[in-house]
């Protein structure tokens, strides 16, 4: 099995992904908000970028936001509430200040954009298309401020709406970010697809909420949080299918995400339609769990007799 090597070490090669046209040199990719914008983790002993194969940078929009008030974190049975709120410098600070930090000979590095109107979402994307930027991603699941507060990602025309915007913008591969809190996920895809997407993250966090019962008060300041973790893992799996389903016949590659803590996720995601896996909150308490997942899918297509992630993808066999 031929290798390639990386800062810590060698990946085989059986681990090399093609994405929207993207060399990755292992399906895993970094989620955003998880790494901040790519350079807090290689701060930690035995961590390289260049164990995955890509980075979600923290989400973006065009003007710099102080996020929500504190509690924005709490810990939950087998996963984590956040409510950040975008907390973020602005786009012109990230272009200008961060990206050209960034070591994009280890790994690719992809911008996260979020916005409260149409117009916020393609002013962004417009600004990292003139940049070293690898691909985009768009988080629709910010509310719409001109629709009275419905997250864009909730409603198939709006998140059309979006995806074409951004698709104007720039000639990079656009990921849309989609939410499970829709009443028709597989909807929504098909119109994304029809405004451009190149590829999709599935799925974005759940919306849940945690009680103080003494002060009888929420503890997020924001009231609600984004739930993740493993305690969403089976909703994102069957989410990942539902949109595999959609995705396969235009050739639409997915990150499948929501609670991969280790080798068996990973595969799961794979198996139910992923070509990519996003690894995220289990970084908070276990930095170095890439390196063990890498070598356990590598383990696995060797005893498999596989020699690509991409045989793996969309290979769940259903009963008659």
């Amino acid at each position: 099995m031929s290798e390639h090597t990386g800062a810590t070490g060698t990946l085989p090669s059986s681990l090399t992904v093609d994405f929207c046209g993207l060399t990755l040199n292992s399906p895993i990719v970094l989620l955003s908000g998880c790494v901040g914008f790519g350079e807090e983790y290689t701060r930690v002993a035995g961590f390289s970028n260049r164990d995955v194969g890509a980075v979600c940078l923290k989400g973006t929009t065009g003007e710099a936001r102080l996020g929500n008030p504190p509690h924005r974190i709490y810990e939950t049975p087998d996963g984590m509430l956040n409510a950040i709120g975008l907390q973020n410098p602005g786009v012109a600070h990230v272009v200008d200040n961060i990206l050209p930090a960034l070591d994009f000979g280890e790994t690719r590095f992809i911008a996260n954009v979020s916005g409260s109107t149409v117009e916020e979402y393609e002013a962004v994307t417009r600004r990292f298309d003139d940049s070293p930027i690898d691909a985009i991603e768009i988080n629709i699941s910010c509310p719409n401020v001109k629709e009275g507060g419905v997250a864009f990602g909730n409603d198939p025309d709006m998140s059309a709406r979006v995806v074409a915007a951004c698709r104007r913008a720039t000639n990079k591969p656009l990921i849309t970010k989609l939410s499970p809190n829709q009443t028709d996920i597989q909807l929504n895809a098909r119109r994304c697809i029809e405004a451009g997407t190149d590829a999709f993250a599935v799925i974005n966090t759940l919306q849940g909420m945690a009680v103080d019962v003494e002060g009888r008060r929420p503890v997020i300041g924001n009231v609600q949080g984004g739930l993740s973790g493993p305690a969403i893992k089976p909703i994102a799996l069957l989410k990942v299918h539902q949109v595999w389903q959609v995705a396969r016949e235009h050739g639409i590659p997915i990150i499948g995400q929501g609670g991969i803590v280790d080798t068996a996720d990973a595969l799961e995601f794979l198996v139910a339609g992923a070509s990519a896996v996003g690894v995220g909150t289990a970084l908070f308490y276990d930095p170095l769990v890439c390196r063990r997942i890498n070598a356990g899918i590598a383990d696995y297509l060797q005893r498999h007799g596989m020699s690509s992630v991409g045989e793996l993808t969309g290979s769940l066999e259903l009963p008659a």
